[in-house]
């Protein structure tokens, strides 16, 4: 019976391995057939490098290295690195005996006898023999748990790095956008002034005038509200640096120097990169090495304890001085009346390791998902930033133009106005799309696992 029971058990010391059937083929679309901006079949992976090799900006270094040191949820992910540690000592531990100090006394009279005193100085050993696994896969099971927790912590640091880097990036389009919209408040407040002199020479009217000052007053309005989302953005930094609102000092957004060879590697390396894909694998492991317990649970247990101390009592007796003593007794337990139970047990544990396969798989397209979206993004606000900057030089030359054009009197001032207008927004779009762009980069090195 024990030779079948050992032969029909092998599968339960079995340490886990990846699923055949798990793939992460063609799991991103590959857009080096529409254009050579991005390397994709190339082994290098820009998620292997350091994240001082990403973000260039000394202030923006010196903003991620604080938020990493402080940040409440990269504190607490340290902390359940550490308890998943002393779980797993725990568990290593447990195949180990027991041995606990178990001293004993008594005292016993009966009518008008003497009293007898009775006592056992005595040590107690247990130890679980563990035939079937049932330790080895508890063990197995909190490593996983303890890789899982490391996995967890590195995906909470992926996250703060590049959260203070687009939260950095926003603050630097603000800034410019307030630069180039307190600009046109000058711009606007001037051509105030100019009208009113010429709506006193009679060159112009009392509705140019209106005009002018109306659109005065909504670029000012703008600036205002610019400055309010600085502000919010300013603390919404420092908060994620475990500090009280604040101002940031930073540097200019002309200054960022972002990589331009954005080389994602094959896409298999996506399962050994990324921080959720390793947890979703690690849950799937953990699951495993529970079906296993389950199946482990169905064997007998052996269990082996001994005594050995000093007794002046035996039971029946009681002798001067105390004699040495040891016990030991070896028991074997195998199941029989609750094997209902361990088949539902089992059944379940079957069940949440099929879940956990499927999540993983789901986790793996998923991160192919936030790398392809990542290499469009990235391909079309480059473009569209070249659209964006010849926009803005022909809205410049069209603004010169049509002011010249009123000069001579063969233009509106609401022609001069529109042209102003829409110079405005080309600025502020070309200042938005640039910063897409950059954080087009920061969500690609986050998607492929960057930041560890």
């Amino acid at each position: 019976m024990c030779a079948t029971a050992l032969l029909s058990s092998c599968h339960i010391y079995k340490a886990y391995d990846r699923p055949e059937d798990i793939s992460a083929e063609g799991i991103y679309r590959d857009p080096i057939a529409q254009t050579d901006t991005l390397a994709v079949s190339d082994t290098t992976n820009m998620g292997n490098l350091p994240w001082q090799e990403v973000f260039r900006d000394p202030q923006l270094q010196a903003l991620i290295e604080e938020g990493l040191a402080n940040n409440v949820d990269m504190q607490a992910a340290i902390l359940r690195v550490e308890e998943a540690q002393a779980l797993l000592t725990a568990a290593r531990l447990s195949f180990l005996p027991s041995i606990n100090l178990a001293p004993q006394g008594s005292l016993t009279t009966m009518e008008n006898s003497d009293w007898g005193k009775a006592y056992t100085a005595a040590a107690a050993a247990s130890w679980q023999v563990d035939l079937f696994g049932n330790l080895l896969n508890a063990s197995r099971g909190q490593r996983a748990a303890l890789l899982q927790s490391e996995f967890s912590r590195q995906a909470v640091r992926s996250q703060i790095i590049c959260g203070i880097a687009n939260t950095y990036y926003t603050l630097l389009m603000l800034d410019r956008q307030v630069e180039i919209t307190t600009e046109n408040v000058a711009i606007n407040k001037e051509n105030v002034r100019a009208m009113e002199a010429m709506k006193i020479a009679g060159m112009t009217t009392e509705a140019a005038v209106a005009q002018s000052r109306a659109v005065y007053h909504q670029v000012e309005a703008s600036l205002i509200d610019l400055k309010r989302q600085v502000r919010e953005t300013e603390n919404s930094l420092s908060v994620l640096l475990a500090k009280a609102p604040q101002h940031i000092e930073r540097g200019t957004l002309d200054e960022q120097v972002m990589p331009e060879d954005l080389t994602t590697g094959v896409p298999l390396q996506l399962l050994e990169n990324r921080p959720d894909v390793k947890i979703a694998e690690m849950t799937l492991a953990s699951a495993y090495y529970s079906t296993n317990q389950a199946r482990a649970a169905f064997y007998p247990g052996l269990n082996i304890t001994a005594t050995a101390g000093w007794t002046n009592g035996s039971g029946i007796q009681i002798s001067n001085p105390g004699q040495f003593m040891f016990q030991a007794l070896a028991s074997l337990a195998q199941p029989i009346f609750n094997n209902g139970k361990l088949i539902a047990n089992l059944k379940v544990t079957k069940a949440e390791e099929k879940i956990a396969k499927m999540n993983y798989q789901q986790t793996i397209l998923e991160a192919g998902q936030e790398v392809s979206d990542a290499l469009h993004l990235y391909d079309a606000t480059k473009k569209r930033l070249i659209h964006d900057q010849v926009q803005v030089e022909e809205l410049e030359k069209a603004s010169l133009y049509t002011k010249d054009l009123f000069q001579s009197g063969d233009a509106s001032y609401l022609e001069v106005l529109t042209a102003q207008q829409s110079l405005l927004s080309a600025q502020l779009t070309e200042v938005a799309d640039n910063v897409q762009r950059m954080m087009a980069v920061v969500t690609l090195y986050s998607a492929l696992g960057g930041g560890r």
